[in-house]
């Protein structure tokens, strides 16, 4: 029990989200730049997260989500590169606190081929999305949503933010449970490794 600690401290609980989950990116609850996030849902300063190599080799799942603009998209649209699903919500403060970093190796890597989807598990999908992207100086991500929650089931951590970094031939490499400084040492072996896939 005390080792989920830690999990449960860093990341948000993804089962049981906020009474106020509808309101908070329409109401401005939600910070507004990343210095106000910063240290948000980290331990001590630093991010806190674990990884899981256990579905490693699996094939992505084939369930569909929104695009920004409403249509629908799998992760099979994606075929044929490396790719970074991440699952958060406009509630979750730690999510919200890695989105810089995310951002920043989507600048870096998308011209490598890499591609990054940040993936919204709010119940109100891009209605919840759309505004927190429009508010926030993101530019190398979109607003993607996943209402009905299918990836955050089939991935079922539990936990937000979960990302799952894929190879270019669709395989499952790793999940990271928690949040995560994309731009640091063992985020950019991870990275590096799903490029030269």
């Amino acid at each position: 029990m005390i080792l989920l600690l830690p999990a449960a401290l860093a990341a948000c609980d993804r089962q049981s989200p906020p009474k106020e989950q509808a309101n908070a990116a329409i109401s401005g609850e939600v910070a507004t730049s990343s210095e106000e996030v910063k240290g948000i849902g980290t331990k001590d300063g630093t991010f806190d997260y674990r990884l899981d190599r256990s579905k490693a080799g699996t094939p992505a799942p084939d369930f569909a989500f929104l695009d920004p603009d409403g249509g629908k998209k799998t992760l099979k649209d994606f075929a044929g590169k490396p790719l970074i699903v991440n699952l958060w919500a406009t509630w979750c403060a730690p999510c919200i606190a890695e989105m810089p970093t995310l951002d920043r190796i989507a600048a870096t890597y998308g011209p490598k081929g890499l591609t990054v989807l940040t993936i919204s598990q709010d119940n109100q999908g891009l209605k919840a999305a759309k505004p927190f992207f429009e508010k926030h100086p993101l530019p190398h991500l979109k607003g993607w949503a996943d209402p009905e929650n299918h990836l955050g089931f089939h991935y079922a951590t539990g936990l937000l933010p979960t990302t799952v970094i894929y190879d270019a031939q669709g395989k499952e490499m790793v999940r990271v449970i928690g949040a995560m400084d994309w731009e640091g040492a063992e985020a950019k072996a991870l990275i590096d490794a799903a490029i030269k896939s």
